[in-house]
């Protein structure tokens, strides 16, 4: 996993509007950079002591100046100024660590992950698009146990992954200001459904056109 955007959430941050742009897209690069922490990571502890890092740096903005590190400052700069504290976002680092293990992951554990990662994500950047938090948390669960199934070494991981998406219950229809969320869940129910094909490439025609329905319709 990296820093940088992957061409989905690319897309949906375009639609943003432009004075919440910034904020929005510095919280989505810190989750890439928290997963980025991972990756490569052969020994679990070194694993481990990155995101302990990344929680500690966030807990500080909050009283200290950002020190030299791009995603923190856009943290501090964007993030926390609309009304999101670096000791929420630090929150965000407790689904990561749950993947720093190399033992198969337990349901209990990959509650955590989707709960911490995909589920706060949401909610936070609901609240930098002007919503307050909204009820779009279990929808941020399902996309990033979605985004892990496509990690996954095994097919089986993955199966187990995508079934714990599907019990989570996504908005009927969004508000028009929470649609760059709304695409991203709808990539994620479609990317869940038993009957898909194999993984399409982030950004592919197909997954343009359903986000920019969505965009349309708020379905």
């Amino acid at each position: 996993m990296s820093s940088d955007l992957d061409p989905d959430r690319t897309l949906a941050l375009t639609y943003v509007p432009a004075k919440r742009r910034a904020a929005v897209g510095a919280l989505w690069r810190l989750d890439g950079a928290l997963g980025a922490a991972l990756a490569g990571g052969r020994e679990p502890m070194i694993s481990r002591i990155k995101l302990a890092w990344w929680r500690e740096a966030l807990e500080k903005l909050d009283r200290e100046p950002a020190p030299a590190e791009p995603v923190l400052r856009e943290v501090a700069d964007h993030v926390r100024p609309n009304g999101v504290a670096g000791a929420e976002v630090a929150r965000m680092e407790e689904g990561w660590a749950v993947l720093s293990s190399p033992e198969p992951l337990t349901p209990a554990e990959l509650a955590t992950y989707a709960r911490a990662r995909g589920g706060l994500l949401f909610r936070y950047t609901a609240v930098l698009l002007g919503d307050g938090g909204g009820e779009v948390e279990q929808a941020g669960e399902a996309w990033a146990l979605v985004d892990l199934a496509r990690h996954c070494a095994t097919a089986a991981d993955a199966d187990i992954a995508l079934a714990a998406a599907r019990e989570r219950a996504l908005p009927p229809r969004w508000p028009s200001r929470l649609r760059p969320l709304g695409m991203l869940a709808r990539l994620a129910e479609r990317d869940s459904d038993p009957a898909r094909p194999p993984w399409e490439a982030r950004g592919a025609p197909a997954r343009m056109w359903l986000m920019l329905r969505h965009r349309i319709s708020g379905y």
